[in-house]
Parts: C-alpha cells; sequence; structure tokens
C-alpha cells in the first residue's frame, strides 16, 4: 500500500515536464471538480410510433440485461447538483428483518451501510423490464450463447430465403425452417451441444471449413457456400433426407470442388446465371452455370468426376485484363462481390476501391476508388513496411554528470516517468502509422431504385449511381459500418456498436435502436423478418412493420405472460481481496483465508495489490500494456497457489485473469454451474503517475451469470491520510472510463497511458452526428463489486487511542472515524453502494509474521490502523429489500464479512465477503414459444399482416414478345394505384430450345432464375410511382457460345447457335413494404430465321407458377378487375 513509488505534491511541478498530471485543484472536494463538465445533449433513436409505458417515461432507460444488452446502459451525465449536491441525507443503515434467512441454511444477512448519491446519473439502478422497454420486439431464433461454448463454432453469416435462414459457421453450415421458428429448443439436458439449448430447432451439416460466405439459388433450391480452405459446397434446400425426428444424422454437400488457393470471400450469381467469387491478390472467377448445371447432374458418387469439369471450367479475370505484365486492377483482397441484377453488371470492391463488370460480356468497365474518382493505371506493387521508429526501443531517463546527485525516489520517479513518456509517443506514432484507413469499404448493397450504396469504418454511407457516380454522402452513426440488406424501400444497416438504422431510399434516417450488445456482422430478410447475426453467433428477427403498432401490442402481450417464462436461481458468491506487499503465501493462509469457506459457494472472484512493484518492473509493465502483453510470473504463481487452495481440478475452473502492473483480479466459477457462467471481458484502468502507471488503479472482470451481468473490480487507489479527495477521484476515474474487451486491445494501449480516448470510443454507441457521449460499462451491470486497498484512513484520532478502541472492540465508535463512511454519507464516492457493518478489526498496518492485535506497527512511523481493505456493491435493488422478478432481477445480500487476522504474510490482512445472490432470468425458449402464439392468436396482429399482403395493382403492355437478330421491344409496365409505389423484378423462370419437331420445350432455370445470354432487360428492377409507368427495353443480342472451357480458356468461340429460343419472364411486382408479390409472366421467343413465328398462349412443360398468360389465375375479385395469384411470404409459424 505505500509504496515507496509516491508522487508527492511538491513533485508535481517537476513531473509536469515529463508527463502531464492532472491540474492543480482549488480547496474543495477533487470529486465535485470532476464532475463540472459541460453535458452534451443526446440524440434518442428514432422510435416515435412506439410510446413508452407510463412507469417508464420518466426513467433512464436501461438495456436488459437477460436480452444482451449492457454495453451501452448508463448515461454519463454530467449534473453535480444530482449527485453531489442535495443528497446528503440519503445514505441509510438497514438490518435485514429479523429471523428471515437466504438460502437453503436460512443464513441469516448481515446488516449494510447505504451511501448516499445513487439516485442519479451513472450511479443509478439501471432499469430493468420482463420484456425490453426501448426497441421493437424480435423473435430470439437463436439466443446469445456464452462464448466460451463457441469456440471453433462461431456463427459468420447467414442468407435467408422465404422459408429458411442459412448459417454458416465456422465448422459447416446450419439451417432454420421458418414454419419451426418459434418452436422450443432442446434446453440444457438436450443433444444438441452446448450454445444451442434454447435455440429454436435446427438441422446442421457435416463439418467443413469455416464458411466464409454464402448465397441462395432460390430457382434451383441450392445454397452455394465459399469456405476458408478454398472450396465452395453446394447444398440442396429440400434436405428430404434430414428427419424431423433424428437431427443427429448431419447432411452432405451436393457437389464441391477447390475455387481459390485462399479463402472464397464472397460469391454472387449474375444476371446471366453465372457464379463470381473472389479471394485474396485481387484474383476474381466466373463459373459458367452450364458447367455447373452438368455438375449438378452427376450421381452422388460421382462428384469427384463433378469437382474436375467445375474446376476445368474457371474464367480468371484478372488474367483477361493483363497486359505485358500490367493489370488493370489491384491485387489487393477482393472483398465482397455485388450483382447488379438492375443493368448486369458485377461489383468487386477491395480496400479503397472499386471495379465494375459487364456480367453478360464479362468485360471490364470502370475501375474507381472510394472516391469516386475513375483509375485508369497498372497494379501498384504493394507498399513496404514502414521501418519501426527508433523510439520502440524504451529509453529510461538517468541523471547527467552535471546534475545534481538525486535520491533513490527520485531516480524511481524519474525513470517511471521517462518510460512512460516514451512508451506513449511511441505508441501514439505506432498507431497514427499503421491506423486502419477510415475509408475502407466494409459493406455494399443494391436497393431497389437501382442505386448501389456502400458503408465504411467510419460510418460514413455512400450512394452511387448504376455507373460508378458517386451521388450522396450520409453519415448517420460514427462506427463502422459492417453490413447492409434491403426490404422494400427501406435499406437496414447494421454497425460495428450493436445499433440497426432503418434508411428510406434518399438516405433519410427512419429509425434505429440497438439490436444487439455486439457488432452486428450480417443482415438478411426473409420470411416477413430482418434478420440479424452479432459475433457472439446470437440470431434475432425483427419484424419488418417495427417500429410500428405491431410493436406495442407484443410488448403488451408479452409482459403479461411473465410468470411463463420467468425463472429463479440462488448463487453464492466469495470475494476475497488482499495487498499482499511483494510477498507470497503458504498453502495454510490461502486454505484460511479462501479455501475453508468456498463449500456453498458458486463463483470465487480474487483481487491482489502489490504482486510485483518497483521502478523497473513498473515501466516494463506500461511497455507490455501498450503492445497488448499483461501478466507476470509472479502473477501467475499467485492464480496458480489460490487454485490449488480452491482445488480448482475437481470443483472449481478457472475463468479467467487480468493483471495490470501489481493489481491482479481472477476468477473461478463451481463446476455445477458452469453451463451458466461465461461471457468473460476484462478491462483495466491505471490511475497512477498521471494515470499512466498501473501502481494505482483498478483491473475488472466482467461475467455472464444466468444471463446477468455481474463485474468485480479490483482497486488499488492513493495512499495517506490526507489524500482524500484523490481516493474519490481515482474511484470516480475507474467508474467512468473502465470499458470491457475479450483481448487485449484498447484498453491495453490505454493502460499504459496512451490515451484514455479508447476508453470512450469502444463504447459511443448512441448514433448522433455530433460529440457522443460517454457510456459507462459499469452502471449498466446488474451487480457491481468493488473490493481492494481503497486507502481510506481513520482521522481525529491517535494511534494510541485507535489501538485503545480497537483492543476494547469498540468498532461503532471507530467506524465513525472512518474516512470512507464519512465520504460516501456526503455522496462523494462509491454512490448508492452498499457495504456490511464492519465488525472485525482495522487491516492496516501490521508488523509482517506477528500475530494477533499486538502485530500493528510499532515502528517509528506507527502509522495509524485503518480499515483500507474493503468490498463495497450494489445491485438492481432501488430500495432495501426488494423482491427478485425480471424489474429487479439481482437481490443479493452479505452473509459473511470478515478479515483474516491469523495471516501474517503481509503488512495488512487479507479479507473475504460472502454474498447470497437471487437472480431472476428469462426462459428464452418458452418466451419464444409465448411469442408464437400471441402471433398466431392475436386479431390486431393478424390484421396487421394481412395489410402486409397489400400489393399495387399493375398492368404489362404485352404477354408475348418475338426478337428477331438485334431486335428491341419495349414492355411497359403500369402501376394503377393512386397512392402505393410498386417495385418490380424481372428474371427469367425458364429457357429452352425450340424443338423442329413441334413438340411443347422444356423450360429450365439457369441460376437464381438468370437470363439466356441472347437476352438483355434493362432495367430489370425499380420502383414505379403511383399511377406511373416504366418502359422495359427487352433486346436480342448475338451471343457465340463459350459454353466449353478448359483451364480457363473458351474453346469453340465461334460455334454460332442457329436454334430458335424462348425464355419466360416473370414480372414480380410487390408494395414498398409487401410480404406478398404478384406476378406476370411474359413468353420471349428468338427466331433466327426470318419464318414468323407464332406463339401459343400458354407453354406448357413450365415448372409450378410459370404460366404464360398475362397474368396468373385470380383468385381475388376487386371492383370487377382481376388481381394476380399472390405468394404469402409472412411466415408465423405453424403448430405440427
Amino acid at each position: 500500500m505505500d509504496s515507496p513509488l509516491i508522487i508527492e505534491e511538491e513533485d508535481e511541478e517537476a513531473l509536469a515536464t515529463l508527463v502531464p498530471v492532472p491540474p492543480r485543484r482549488k480547496t474543495h472536494s477533487y470529486s465535485l471538480q470532476f464532475d463540472q463538465k459541460p453535458h452534451h445533449q443526446i440524440r434518442k433513436h428514432s422510435l416515435d410510433e412506439v410510446p413508452r409505458s407510463a412507469t417508464l417515461a420518466s426513467e433512464a432507460v436501461y438495456f436488459d440485461s437477460s436480452d444482451d444488452e449492457f454495453s451501452t446502459g448508463g448515461n454519463i451525465t454530467e449534473n453535480p447538483a444530482d449527485e453531489t449536491n442535495g443528497v446528503a441525507e440519503d445514505y441509510i443503515i438497514v438490518n435485514p428483518p429479523p429471523n428471515v434467512g437466504v438460502g437453503d441454511d436460512d443464513t441469516e444477512p448481515l446488516p449494510e451501510f447505504i451511501g448516499a448519491g445513487g439516485g442519479a446519473g451513472i450511479f443509478k439502478v439501471p432499469v430493468r423490464a420482463a420484456v425490453h422497454p426501448g426497441r421493437p420486439p424480435c423473435l430470439e431464433l437463436r439466443p446469445h450463447p456464452l462464448r466460451e461454448t463457441q469456440t471453433g463454432k462461431f456463427l459468420r453469416n447467414i442468407a435467408c430465403t422465404e422459408t429458411q435462414l442459412w448459417a454458416g459457421q465456422e465448422n459447416g453450415v446450419r439451417f432454420w425452417n421458418l414454419e419451426d421458428a418459434y418452436e422450443a429448443g432442446c434446453g440444457i439436458g438436450g443433444q444438441v451441444r452446448r450454445g444451442d439449448e434454447d435455440t429454436a430447432p435446427f438441422h446442421e451439416s457435416v463439418t467443413t471449413s469455416p464458411t466464409m460466405c454464402l448465397v441462395a439459388d432460390q430457382s434451383n433450391k441450392l445454397l452455394w457456400s465459399g469456405h476458408k480452405d478454398g472450396k465452395i459446397r453446394a447444398w440442396k434446400m429440400d434436405q428430404s433426407s434430414v428427419s424431423d425426428d433424428d437431427d443427429s444424422n448431419p447432411f452432405k454437400e451436393r457437389i464441391s470442388w477447390l475455387a481459390h488457393r485462399g479463402p472464397v470471400n464472397s460469391i454472387v450469381i449474375s444476371s446471366y446465371g453465372d457464379m463470381w467469387s473472389c479471394s485474396e491478390g485481387g484474383v476474381i472467377k466466373i463459373w459458367p452455370w452450364d458447367t455447373l448445371e452438368k455438375s449438378l447432374l452427376l450421381k452422388p458418387e460421382e462428384k469427384h468426376m463433378a469437382a474436375l469439369l467445375v474446376e476445368r471450367s474457371a474464367i480468371d479475370l484478372r488474367s483477361q485484363v493483363t497486359v505485358n505484365g500490367t493489370c488493370s486492377i489491384s491485387s489487393s483482397e477482393v472483398k465482397f462481390l455485388l450483382a447488379d441484377s438492375v443493368r448486369a453488371k458485377v461489383w468487386a470492391v477491395q480496400s479503397l476501391s472499386f471495379s465494375i463488370w459487364d456480367a453478360r460480356s464479362k468485360d471490364l468497365l470502370k475501375v474507381l476508388n472510394v472516391e469516386g474518382q475513375v483509375e485508369n493505371r497498372g497494379d501498384m506493387p504493394p507498399i513496404q513496411d514502414q521501418q519501426v521508429d527508433d523510439e520502440m526501443k524504451l529509453k529510461f531517463f538517468s541523471a547527467s554528470k552535471r546534475e545534481k546527485p538525486q535520491g533513490f525516489l527520485q531516480r524511481s520517479r524519474n525513470a517511471i516517468m521517462g518510460a512512460a513518456g516514451a512508451v506513449r509517443r511511441v505508441a501514439t506514432r505506432s498507431a497514427g502509422a499503421f491506423s486502419e484507413d477510415t475509408r475502407k469499404t466494409e459493406a455494399i448493397v443494391l436497393a431497389v431504385d437501382g442505386t448501389i450504396w456502400t458503408g465504411s469504418i467510419s460510418g460514413l454511407i455512400v450512394q452511387w449511381d448504376g455507373n460508378g457516380n458517386r451521388l450522396r454522402d450520409v453519415n448517420h452513426h460514427h462506427r463502422p459500418v459492417l453490413c447492409f440488406c434491403t426490404f422494400g424501400d427501406r435499406i437496414y444497416v447494421g454497425y460495428a456498436s450493436g445499433y440497426i438504422q432503418v434508411l428510406d431510399s434518399d438516405g433519410k434516417l427512419i429509425s434505429s435502436w440497438v439490436s444487439h450488445n455486439e457488432p452486428v456482422i450480417k443482415l438478411a430478410a426473409g420470411g416477413g423478418f430482418i434478420f440479424s447475426l452479432a459475433t457472439h453467433g446470437g440470431v434475432r428477427g425483427w419484424y419488418v412493420t417495427s417500429p410500428g403498432p405491431l410493436d406495442n401490442i407484443i410488448r403488451t402481450e408479452l409482459s403479461q405472460k411473465e410468470t411463463l417464462y420467468a425463472r429463479q436461481d440462488n448463487v453464492r458468491i466469495l470475494i476475497g481481496t488482499w495487498n499482499v506487499g511483494q510477498g507470497r503465501a503458504s498453502h495454510d493462509a490461502l486454505m484460511s483465508w479462501l479455501g475453508s469457506v468456498t463449500s456453498d459457494v458458486g463463483i470465487v472472484a480474487v483481487g491482489l495489490q502489490e504482486v510485483e512493484m518497483g521502478a523497473g518492473f513498473l515501466a516494463m509493465s506500461a511497455a507490455k500494456e501498450t503492445v497488448g502483453l499483461e501478466g507476470s510470473a509472479v502473477g501467475q504463481w499467485w492464480i496458480d497457489a489460490i487454485g490449488k487452495a480452491l482445488d480448482e481440478k475437481n470443483t472449481f475452473e478457472r475463468m479467467g485473469s487480468r493483471q495490470l502492473a501489481g493489481l491482479l483480479i481472477s476468477l473461478w466459477a463451481r463446476k455445477d454451474i458452469r453451463t451458466h457462467v461465461g461471457d468473460l471481458d476484462v478491462a483495466a484502468v491505471p490511475c497512477g503517475f498521471g494515470r499512466a502507471i498501473g501502481n494505482k488503479g483498478g483491473v475488472g472482470l466482467r461475467i455472464r451469470v444466468y444471463d446477468r451481468i455481474m463485474c468485480f473490480v479490483n482497486c488499488h487507489l492513493a495512499a495517506h491520510l490526507e489524500a482524500v479527495n484523490r481516493r474519490n477521484a481515482d474511484f470516480n476515474h475507474i467508474f467512468r472510463l473502465m470499458v470491457f474487451s475479450r483481448g487485449q486491445n484498447l484498453s491495453n494501449a490505454a493502460a499504459a497511458g496512451v490515451s484514455t480516448s479508447a476508453y470512450t470510443t469502444k463504447s459511443n454507441t448512441i448514433p448522433s452526428t455530433g460529440a457522443e457521449e460517454i457510456k459507462s460499462d459499469l452502471a449498466a451491470a446488474d451487480m457491481v463489486a468493488f473490493f481492494g486497498d481503497f486507502n481510506y484512513r481513520l482521522f481525529g484520532i491517535t494511534y494510541d487511542e485507535a489501538r485503545d478502541f480497537i483492543s476494547q472492540r469498540s468498532f461503532d465508535w471507530l467506524r465513525e472515524r472512518d474516512q470512507l463512511r464519512a465520504e460516501m454519507k456526503v455522496g462523494k464516492v462509491f454512490q448508492g453502494m452498499r457495504e456490511a457493518l464492519i465488525t472485525f478489526p482495522p487491516t492496516y498496518k501490521f508488523e509482517r509474521n506477528r500475530s494477533g492485535l499486538g502485530g500493528y506497527d510499532s515502528g517509528e512511523k506507527k502509522r495509524i490502523p485503518a480499515w483500507c481493505d474493503r468490498v463495497i456493491y450494489r445491485d438492481t435493488q432501488s430500495s432495501p429489500f426488494s423482491e427478485s422478478n425480471l424489474q429487479c432481477p439481482v437481490v443479493s445480500s452479505v452473509i459473511m464479512y470478515e478479515a483474516c487476522m491469523d495471516v501474517t504474510e503481509s503488512d495488512h490482512k487479507p479479507v473475504r465477503c460472502k454474498f447470497h445472490a437471487t437472480i431472476a432470468h428469462v426462459d428464452k425458449s418458452v418466451r419464444r414459444q409465448e411469442l408464437g402464439k400471441i402471433i398466431r392468436s392475436n386479431e390486431k396482429i393478424l390484421s396487421i399482416f394481412e395489410d402486409l399482403r397489400f400489393v399495387p395493382e399493375t398492368f404489362v403492355s404485352t404477354n408475348n414478345i418475338v426478337l428477331q437478330s438485334q431486335d428491341t421491344v419495349i414492355l411497359t409496365i403500369t402501376n394503377n394505384s393512386p397512392t402505393s409505389k410498386a417495385i418490380f423484378n424481372i428474371l427469367c423462370s425458364g429457357q429452352a430450345v425450340v424443338k423442329d419437331d413441334g413438340e411443347d420445350p422444356d423450360y429450365n432455370p439457369r441460376g437464381s432464375f438468370g437470363l439466356p445470354r441472347w437476352l438483355e432487360v434493362s432495367p430489370a428492377a425499380g420502383i414505379i410511382n403511383p399511377e406511373g409507368s416504366v418502359d422495359v427495353k427487352v433486346h436480342q443480342e448475338d451471343f457465340h457460345s463459350m459454353e466449353e472451357c478448359v483451364d480457363g480458356i473458351p474453346q469453340n468461340w465461334w460455334c454460332e447457335d442457329t436454334r430458335d429460343k424462348e425464355a419466360i419472364l416473370t414480372v414480380n411486382i410487390r408494395g414498398s413494404c409487401s410480404t406478398t408479390l404478384t406476378s406476370h409472366s411474359i413468353k420471349v421467343r428468338h427466331c433466327f430465321s426470318a419464318r414468323v413465328c407464332l406463339l401459343e398462349n400458354r407453354p406448357t412443360n413450365l415448372t409450378k407458377n410459370l404460366g404464360g398468360s398475362r397474368r396468373y389465375p385470380t383468385d381475388i375479385t376487386r371492383n370487377g378487375s382481376t388481381r394476380p395469384r399472390t405468394e404469402d411470404s409472412v411466415r408465423r409459424g405453424k403448430s405440427r
């Protein structure tokens, strides 16, 4: 605690020339000064259509941790009046009701002291609810799995049809039938592996290499997947071999082949049915549909032959645009491909450039950079890595020979501060040199109006026309854009902050909400849902009507069923804290402290201070933190020793740890509750030496227990009797700036003193074009426990008086002299938090290896004994003795709070505190079932879904088209609706060669209903305004067969096909937010000869719903007119 490395006030001026230090404060409270910052008004997300309940209207709404939301709660609102003024009287001492015990053994809780200031700002208890009040209700298709269960199995991407959702994972693919989306999961004792106990029923493939991308081919009922091993695989959507009663038999791919040497980053199917894929090194390949079709006709036992057939047909576009060794496109990795079905083009996306290709001729049309500037250049060699600056070698300040000799303390300070300054400069310079370019494109999508939208790391969203001209920029949220999807005329944007935003076709923000507590990496539309996938593997389905009236209906109905899906569990938590004074402990000491009281404990959190100190160690620790390293051999020894005392091989499992210089925190969970404990994150905040070095500060662990978030923070605050304000400020600094992450990245850089901005940027998740407000991870947790060497002393008392009171065990009087209690009474520190009444002697300062109360420091300094080592906490109770429920999910009480006075290995005594926590949580499988019942039975909801089936009435100018060489016919599509827009999309349902014997032709679709090569349709998709029309050009273009390719070289290049051909065009019509469609069918014949072609009214050998009449048979009559038969795409879940 009293280490020699302390910055005294007289040293601040000298040290200011080395590294920045906090400015000198006025005489009043340091914490009050810390709170006096300008407050920035935040922009609320657009849920105006969803009224809040009256009970929540006036309160700050925090995210429901059982729904995974904890990273964005707790707005830091700087309001000193609320946090410190006028709250001096709201501290209380509470005694539990008599004869009331907790747990199976009816242990009586201890009396507690509750500090003032807990009713406002970030110290206010977070609001919880059975159903999240601040976002639209959703379908939890796959609830957030614990991260530890997903090693090697994380979901990477999703693709959706109207009846299925497919997901690519690190070991294969899986799919859900949407009609089973509301069914129950298998539960903890089910046959599925951990992490999927509450997941809706799904089917899984055989194990493969990690899946990188997916694309659905609905015309052939295939799902294509690209993999890290360079292979492309095809999976049948109709897995008839998969039995609903036996999911243990994984399904196999239909065909597969080696497409690339590196990972397959993206796959698309062009307007002409060909498959395009991309990989590293700027490689783009085309796999002609004709060859894919032939390979699919081979028997499963001929897979090897099918793979060879496809591999030999590849067309390497990079080689085609390379002349004399100079390539027209960059050699950087092609990250994404986009099929522009409106104009029959394909966009290839590299980090800072785009290339646009003709889908039919496969010609390169344009290369442009992210700024929209056309680039006509040869391939540039990769930029050589910059040399690391000489300052990467840490420099330590040393005294000049001409300077006055300095003492050991001053030399130690100079060494540490010099190291910290060098580390800061190097890290800042390195970050500037190697930081990622924020202009990099991370997502791309085609809107229904034919424009292209791209998103970048900076959050900038750019709209392009089909020719690569930049139209407009929008930026509604300064976090990386990771994914897009479209539904109707809406554009959905997924961000790294977990936000989903909904934009209109002009880029204006319609609505926004937090969908997950981790980045949204993929979005997919289908079945009446927008599905979102987060990095943790959770999948949620958002109704396409949200936000809207449907949300309030579901929220109200589901809240009323709370008793059906609410569950409750109890767990006991042991917290131990000890300032070990750079020493080590015997096994007997650790057993006395921890091992002897864990028989009924489920979670053990241990915090140590001064594990290792000294100028050299602190400087090296700061340097290691900068490059993402932490920990030490001594720290590992302590973790192993404590684990042995806890019998971790048989009883407990080590969950994780975090070390910052001399601070160490570690956590264990009992094996019998291990399935309910996980998602461990770590954090560190330095407070020593200008907020740069970890000799003082805090280290934290965050963990999910029964779907509730608990944070444990081990602190070592400023020393010395008079440094009360500095201790208060240290706590304030830690509470506000502690940001949890799973690895050593931003938090470590900040811990080394690089920049505190790393803390704020991670948790800024409120969309705003202005300054974004800081969030507190600790404020959003369901339970927070601070423990450690807080260093608060006894005041107004002498050493001899304190010894006398201790010998008489007069702790009531001593507690009134406790600095920490005095500061908590006036709301200056640990605002609103609780501590059990102290009934043990002060734990500081003792002479080592002297037992009993006679061991207090009797040396020259005679430091006054003090309760430096404490455990303070808060849960979700807004008032004492609340009942645990989904509105107050974590209710805790202290059943043990004592010091181990028989342990003598340090100048501090170890302290232990045992909690009994009752945790309310949601059975998400049952709640999903109840949601399904509401969706299927509520009349208001059914009426809303029925309204979504409306499709504007449209008319096409012809249903028969005859084309000869180079002919062009204009097809007019008219929207008869006076109020609604119509969205059209033209596909080719089938193509055939006209038989000479007059027999009916056999119509076969190409990939994704692609067009035949001899036919051009433009535009093939778009929006028709009310009572408007659009002219579509249908053109015949001569095409020379290129079906046979060997090693990418076309054979029979001039083999002209002179046969007459037919194609069936299907014009699909939807409304701007329709879940159904209507279709018009048009027969197009290409007559190679000049003879007159007579078209029949209806081709006979078409697949289902491909009739050749102008419209489908009618099933609804309205005002004497006919309306095409519709196909309902709203999947509300059916009973089995």
